[in-house]
Formats: structure tokens, C-alpha cells, sequence
């Protein structure tokens, strides 16, 4: 069975840094590209990140550009996304989220496959 699985999440104070992680279990990770997206109430999801099989590849959103970074460990099966400098309008759920082959834009929910349950993060002023 494949399973995604968001850890790291939390509140934290404007300016302050979290490290989330997504793990996969029932499938290799290191075969296919990986997406964060988030969700804040009342907005649709929107992209944040994506990082590409080997790694060799990342995309960002405008908003997050220069304060995230995403990452893979393939050994460990687990793909990351390092927050920095958060802001209040980062606050939302986050999903990652695997693109087994469907193809499309990074930033559309519509190209990946598996989705993780989400993970909080709330920033506050």
C-alpha cells in the first residue's frame, strides 16, 4: 500500500525556521518527483515546491523563493522542505505529494498521484 506521511509541522513566531519532512512507505521515493503544496482555509491548494527524481531539479513559488528549500535523502526514502524567514501568510496545511508518471506543471494538484494527509503550520505575527 502507498503511503506519504508529513512530519515537522508546528507554530512558530514570524522569522522562525521549520524543517518539514515527507516519508514514503509501500514505494521508492527516489523514482519520481515530489511536490509540497499547501492549503490555507477558504484558498485553493497551491504549489510551493517541487524537486525532481535525482534531485538535480527544483521549482519554487514566487512567494517562497529564497526562504525554502526542498531536498531529498532517496537513502531515506524521504524528501524535505527547510522554511525559513516564515511569514503569517505561509500559515496553512502542507501536503507533499508524488508524481508517479502523469506528467503536468509542478504547481497543479492535477499531476501527482499520492498524497500525504497534511501537516500544520501556523506562523504567527
Amino acid at each position: 500500500q502507498v503511503q506519504l506521511g508529513e512530519h515537522g509541522g508546528g507554530e512558530v513566531q514570524a522569522g522562525d525556521s521549520l524543517r518539514l519532512s515527507c516519508a514514503a512507505s509501500g514505494f521508492t521515493l527516489g523514482y519520481y518527483a515530489i511536490g509540497w503544496f499547501r492549503q490555507a482555509p477558504g484558498k485553493e491548494r497551491e504549489g510551493v515546491s517541487c524537486i525532481s527524481s535525482t534531485g538535480g531539479s527544483t521549482n519554487y513559488a514566487d512567494s517562497v523563493k529564497g526562504r525554502f528549500t526542498i531536498s531529498r535523502d532517496n537513502a531515506k526514502n524521504t524528501v524535505y522542505l527547510q522554511m525559513n524567514s516564515l511569514k503569517p501568510e505561509d500559515t496553512a496545511v502542507y501536503y507533499c505529494a508524488a508524481d508517479v508518471g502523469s506528467g503536468g506543471r509542478w504547481y497543479r494538484p492535477s499531476t501527482y498521484d499520492y498524497w500525504g494527509q497534511g501537516t500544520q503550520v501556523t506562523v504567527s505575527s
